[in-house]
C-alpha cells in the first residue's frame, strides 16, 4: 500500500489547504462584512473565551481526546479522498490531522494535513489507490484522539449494488438517529447518499454539521459517502444560485447566495471535499466552488449534480402569480409565461458534464444521477393540508425547458434519478414529450419530517389515467404537475396528520405514521433490474417488504428509463472482440444522440422511435472503435451486421 507518491500528492494538498488558512485568518473575521458577523458562532475559535449558550455551543466543546468527529470518504480509479471533521480546537492544540492505515497488520502513518479554520476540516488525496482492498483506517490528532472506519474495497464483483438515500436531517429533533442507523447497518449498503439539508441550523453550519457526524458516524465510518448541501445547509430558505451572484435576501429567490463567499465555500469544503475531484472545477462568481462530478460504486455510475448553484431566480424574471415570486396560485395560467429564454437549470457547464457521461461507461453499468431535488412539483399541500399550492419553483421542474433537457441526457443513458428536498417520498416515471417516456425518479422521504410536511393528494380527490395495476395507493397514474410537466405517480407516502405542529409532537413516536425515513436503491447489474425501496424511520426490518410504505417496493428494468414507443429495430449487430459493448445511435435528420448504452452480450437489436436514418457507432467503454451510417429499420430477418472490434 505504501507509495512515495502518497507523501507528493499529501504534500500539493498541504500546500493548497495552508493558502485557505492564511486567506482565513487573514481577516478580522472568517466572514467578511455585516451578513458574516453572526455567522459560525458556535464553532469560531474564540469560544473557549466566552461562556457556552445553547445546545449546539455546549455540543462542540467536547473532551479533547474526541475531537477527531467523523471522516468522509471515496475512492474512484485508483484516487482515495478523504475529509476529516474536527470538533473546534483550543488555541494550544496543533492544527494538523494524520491518516494512518492498516497494512500487514499494523498501523502505518501515510499523510498529515493542516485543519482548515473555518471549518476545522482536513483533507487527504491519495494516490494510486488500490480498490480491490478493504483497508482499515484511522485519523489522529495529538496524542489521544482518534477516529476508526474501513476503506471498503470496490464492489465489482456483487451482482447488486445497494444505495441508502437520505436528506432533510430536521433541527427539531436533536436526539440520536438510532433507528435508522441501526437499520442501515443491517442493510450494508455499498453507498450512502445524503441529498442535503444535513443541517437546518441556518447561520451555525460547522456546528449542526457535527452534529450530523455524531448521530450518524457509526453507519458512515465504513463505506463511502456522498455529501451535497441544499438551502439550509448554506443558510438559506431556498436557493437559486444563477452562477454565484448575490442574493438579496435568504429567501434567495432574486438569485445567488446571501452569506459571504467565505461561509459557502466552508459549507462546500467540509460537505464536498472527499468527492472525486469536480469535472470543470472553474469557480463561479464571487470565488465560489463547484463539485460536480461522477463516482463509480460496484460498476454503478453516478453522476453528481448541483441543482441549485447555476439555477436562474425567479423573481424580477416572470410574471408573479402567487404571494410570493416562487409559489404559483393561478389556476389555468399559460406555462410558457415562465418558461422564458435565458432560464438555466443546471447550467451549460453541467449539461456538457451530463452529455459527456452519458457517452463515457468506462467502469459502469449502471448509470444513475444524484441531486438535490426533483425534476418535477409532485406535491399539492405544503406546511399544512390546508395549504394547497398550485406550483412551486423550488424544484427542478422549472424552467420547464431546463427540465427537459436535463431528463433527455440521463434518458439518452438510462440512467434514474435519486434525490430528497421534497419532505415527501415520491415514485415518478417523468414524462418528456409523452407520458412514461422518460427515466424513473425516486425523492427519498425526510429523515426526520417535522421541519415542513407536504401530501400529494389531487383536489378532485380522483386518480390519474392508467394508474399503477393492484397500487394500495388512491392517486396513481398520469398527471400534469403545476407546472405542467407529464409524471407518473407511481407512489407516494403522505403523512397521516395535517399540519407540522403535530407531526413535530408526534416525531418520537414509533407508531406515527409520518412520511419520514429513508430509501433504499438496488441496482442488479446482472438481471439489469432496479428496486426503490422507502422504509419508515421506527418499521421493523424483521417484518420484510411490508414494513416499507405502502406501494413500494417499485421494480422496474434499467431499459425502462427510456419509455419512448419503438417505431421499429435497425439491423442486428453481432460485435465481435468485445463482451458488452457500448453502442450509440445518432438519427441523422438532426444529429440527436438517441442513447447511449453497454449491452449484454456481443447481439443487439439497436431500437429506434421513428422512420429515418441512423448512424451507429460501437466501441469498449465509449462509442469510438466503429461507425455505419445509414442505417434503416429493417426485418427480423434482414442479415445482420457484422461489427469487428480492434
Amino acid at each position: 500500500m505504501m507509495d512515495k507518491r502518497w507523501t507528493l500528492a499529501s504534500g500539493f494538498i498541504l500546500l493548497l489547504c495552508v493558502v485557505e488558512v492564511l486567506t482565513a485568518d487573514a481577516a478580522e473575521s472568517p466572514f467578511p462584512g455585516p451578513r458574516g458577523e453572526t455567522l459560525d458562532l458556535a464553532a469560531r475559535e474564540d469560544i473557549w473565551t466566552r461562556p457556552a449558550k445553547g445546545f449546539l455551543a455546549e455540543f462542540v466543546r467536547v473532551p479533547r481526546d474526541q475531537v477527531v468527529g467523523f471522516a468522509l470518504y471515496t475512492h474512484d480509479r485508483g484516487v482515495l479522498k478523504m475529509s476529516a471533521q474536527l470538533y473546534p480546537l483550543q488555541p494550544d492544540e496543533p492544527r494538523e490531522v494524520r491518516l494512518e492505515l492498516m497494512t500487514d497488520g499494523q498501523w502505518r502513518e501515510v499523510a498529515r494535513a493542516p485543519v482548515i479554520y473555518p471549518g476545522w476540516s482536513a483533507h487527504f488525496r491519495i494516490t494510486p489507490w488500490d480498490s480491490s482492498q478493504s483497508v482499515p483506517y484511522r485519523v489522529r490528532h495529538g496524542r489521544d484522539a482518534v477516529f476508526e472506519g474501513l476503506i471498503r474495497r470496490d464492489p465489482v464483483d456483487k451482482d447488486t449494488i445497494i444505495i441508502g438515500s437520505l436528506s432533510c436531517n430536521s433541527n427539531r429533533d436533536r436526539g440520536d438517529r438510532d433507528a435508522i442507523v441501526s437499520k442501515l447497518k443491517e442493510q450494508d449498503p455499498d453507498l450512502l447518499f445524503f441529498a442535503g439539508d444535513q443541517s437546518y441550523d441556518h447561520a451555525e453550519h460547522t456546528a449542526a454539521w457535527l452534529l450530523w457526524g455524531h448521530q450518524f458516524r457509526e453507519v458512515i465510518k465504513d463505506r463511502p459517502v456522498v455529501t451535497i448541501p441544499d438551502d439550509h445547509d448554506i443558510g438559506q430558505g431556498n436557493v437559486w444560485g444563477e452562477g454565484g451572484i448575490v442574493a438579496d435576501s435568504t429567501a434567495g429567490d432574486s438569485g445567488g447566495y446571501f452569506y459571504p463567499p467565505e461561509y459557502i465555500r466552508m459549507v462546500d469544503r467540509c460537505q464536498t471535499w472527499h468527492l472525486p475531484d469536480p469535472a470543470d472545477p472553474r469557480r463561479i462568481e464571487q470565488g465560489i466552488t463547484v463539485y460536480f462530478t461522477r463516482l463509480r460504486v460496484g460498476e454503478v455510475d453516478f453522476a453528481i449534480l448541483e441543482d441549485r448553484k447555476f439555477k436562474s431566480g425567479p423573481k424580477g424574471k416572470i410574471p408573479q402569480m402567487g404571494p410570493r415570486p416562487d409559489h404559483i396560485r393561478e389556476p389555468g395560467y399559460d406555462p410558457k409565461a415562465i418558461d422564458l429564454p435565458g432560464l438555466q437549470l443546471l447550467g451549460e457547464r453541467q449539461m456538457a458534464f451530463l452529455r459527456d457521461w452519458g457517452q463515457d461507461w468506462t467502469g459502469a453499468r449502471i448509470k444513475a444521477a444524484l441531486s438535490q431535488t426533483a425534476f418535477c412539483g409532485a406535491v399539492h399541500m405544503h406546511g399544512s393540508k390546508a395549504n394547497r399550492l398550485l406550483a412551486d419553483l423550488d424544484c427542478n421542474g422549472w424552467p420547464q425547458t431546463g427540465r427537459n433537457n436535463a431528463l433527455r441526457e440521463l434518458r439518452r443513458a438510462l440512467a434514474c434519478h435519486l434525490c430528497g428536498d421534497q419532505h415527501l417520498a415520491v415514485v415518478v416515471q417523468h414524462g418528456i414529450e409523452a407520458f412514461r417516456d422518460g427515466p424513473y425518479g425516486f425523492t427519498n422521504p425526510a429523515i426526520i419530517n417535522s421541519y415542513y410536511g407536504r401530501w400529494w393528494e389531487p383536489e378532485d380527490g380522483q386518480p390519474g389515467a392508467h394508474p399503477i395495476p393492484g397500487s394500495p395507493l388512491a392517486w396513481t397514474g398520469d398527471f400534469l404537475d403545476g407546472l405542467y410537466n407529464r409524471i407518473t405517480m407511481i407512489a407516494y407516502a403522505n403523512p397521516t396528520f395535517a399540519d407540522i405542529k403535530t407531526m413535530a409532537a408526534e416525531q418520537r413516536n414509533p407508531e406515527a405514521e409520518l412520511g419520514d425515513g429513508y430509501g433504499l436503491i438496488r441496482f442488479n447489474k446482472k438481471s439489469q433490474q432496479i428496486t426503490f425501496e422507502c422504509w419508515p424511520r421506527y418499521t421493523d426490518l424483521a417484518e420484510g417488504d411490508k414494513a416499507q410504505y405502502p406501494g413500494w417496493p417499485v421494480t422496474f428494468r434499467v431499459e425502462d428509463n427510456d419509455g419512448r414507443q419503438v417505431h421499429g429495430y435497425l439491423p442486428e449487430l453481432v460485435i465481435q472482440g468485445a463482451d458488452d459493448p457500448v453502442v450509440q445511435v445518432i438519427d441523422e435528420s438532426n444529429g440527436d444522440i438517441l442513447y447511449t448504452r453497454r449491452i449484454q452480450g456481443n447481439r443487439f437489436r439497436p431500437p429506434v422511435y421513428a422512420a429515418g436514418s441512423y448512424t451507429v457507432k460501437v466501441g469498449n467503454d465509449r462509442p469510438d472503435a466503429w461507425q455505419r451510417n445509414g442505417l434503416a429499420p429493417a426485418e427480423a430477418d434482414t442479415p445482420p451486421v457484422v461489427v469487428p472490434l480492434p
